[in-house]
């Protein structure tokens, strides 16, 4: 409580810094991976069902292992889980360099979803213990800026890459993103382990904050997407002859950080309604225009608004989903937010992979759209409910 008095509207202190980068090279040397992988495994012999299947897996992984993460950071603390997490990312992210098999491919990946899963869980918890509870939708902005900056670049970096270098030297270039986070970590100071009486001493079956659930589910649907867009457009652009797919995700990458410059301060003064829908309508025209995807000006656009409808949703449901949590649960609370953005991820792209195989790369993005407008009708529902829910209370 003494960082929150002492620090009651500053944002960017040095561990606050620290963890931002942190967070920038955890996500850096994953998404390295993420379009070059399907590349990987169509060399290893494997199809587009494997594909999905190798990308699902991970994210079934993390999903399986973030409720874990979120216990252990309220009963280990912080720096152990964290620690941990980068540790066990940078062995199995080396280790791919090594691999000559789809089923040890396989095994790397479930290997390195535990990573991931323990290393992002970690780093919101401690980025929304350094942030003054008043400006947690701006600070939450600037934090998930550095993770989608990451998204953006790092497959523009690793498409780049792959053409000039061998796949071993770049997966071994993507753990050295994860060293040097961890070396950035080790000198934070974590908030240390809070013994609170209204802590839960149940341990099987605690997996989720129950108060987190409405933006998770929320962002369930928007994160389907994605499984489309890493793994897919790549193929799905020279299969229709666009080029420009590395300029692609240097302009999300752009358009995210502009979105990120006010969505967070729109979120705190305004709340969700002024940041969620109009984000998801920007995320649902681009999902059709990649089905269309005629030519490279249509793929750079539709970067553009897919970039800034993403940059401006996800920060928002993420604050929506831990302000709610007791102050006991902010670890769990962001254990269930990732554990919805790693569902959505993989059942989008072990869907999507199947898709490809039955009727091809055009019908991904189609089926995405889908699952924006779903999450828009959800979210109108929600809202009414709880409007219903007010009055009857009144």
């Amino acid at each position: 409580m003494e960082r929150s008095e002492n620090n009651h509207e500053k944002i960017w202190t040095r561990d606050f810094i620290q963890i931002v980068f942190a967070n920038f090279f955890i996500f850096l040397g994953f998404q390295m991976t993420l379009p070059t992988l399907p590349l990987f495994v169509k060399e290893l012999g494997g199809s587009d069902q494997w594909i999905g299947i190798i990308v699902g897996v991970f994210t079934f992984s993390a999903l399986l292992f973030r409720p874990y993460a979120g216990r252990l950071l309220e009963t280990k603390g912080r720096r152990y889980v964290f620690m941990l997490g980068l540790a066990v990312f940078v062995i199995s992210v080396g280790s791919f360099a090594f691999i000559t098999s789809i089923a040890f491919l396989v095994f790397w990946r479930i290997i390195q979803g535990f990573g991931f899963g323990f290393s992002s869980t970690a780093s919101g918890t401690i980025a929304t213990d350094l942030i003054p509870p008043q400006r947690r939708g701006e600070g939450m902005g600037y934090f998930g800026l550095a993770g989608n900056l990451a998204m953006a670049l790092g497959p523009a970096l690793g498409l780049m890459l792959v053409g000039k270098i061998t796949f071993t030297a770049l997966f071994l270039i993507c753990a050295t993103t994860g060293l040097i986070a961890l070396l950035l970590s080790s000198t934070i100071k974590y908030k240390e382990v809070e013994q609170s009486p209204h802590k839960t001493t149940t341990i099987k079956f605690d997996i989720f904050e129950k108060t987190a659930i409405q933006p998770s589910l929320l962002l369930f649907f928007i994160t389907f997407t994605f499984g489309g867009i890493a793994s897919f457009l790549p193929l799905h652009a020279a299969e229709r002859g666009v080029a420009g797919i590395e300029t692609y995700f240097v302009v999300y990458a752009i358009f995210v950080m502009l979105s990120r410059i006010f969505a967070g301060k729109i979120y705190d003064q305004r709340g969700h309604l002024y940041v969620f829908p109009p984000g998801v309508i920007l995320i649902t025209v681009a999902m059709f225009l990649l089905m269309w995807l005629p030519s490279t000006t249509i793929l750079i656009f539709t970067a553009a608004i897919y970039g800034f409808g993403f940059g401006s949703v996800q920060p928002a449901l993420q604050a929506w989903a831990v302000d709610k949590a007791p102050d006991n649960r902010k670890g769990m609370a962001n254990a269930t937010f990732f554990s919805f953005f790693d569902l959505g991820i993989g059942v989008g792209a072990i869907v999507f992979g199947w898709i490809a195989q039955q009727y091809g790369y055009q019908f991904i993005y189609f089926t995405a759209g889908l699952s924006v407008i779903a999450s828009l009708f959800l979210y109108i529902y929600l809202m009414v409910r709880a409007r219903f829910q007010r009055r009857a209370n009144v």
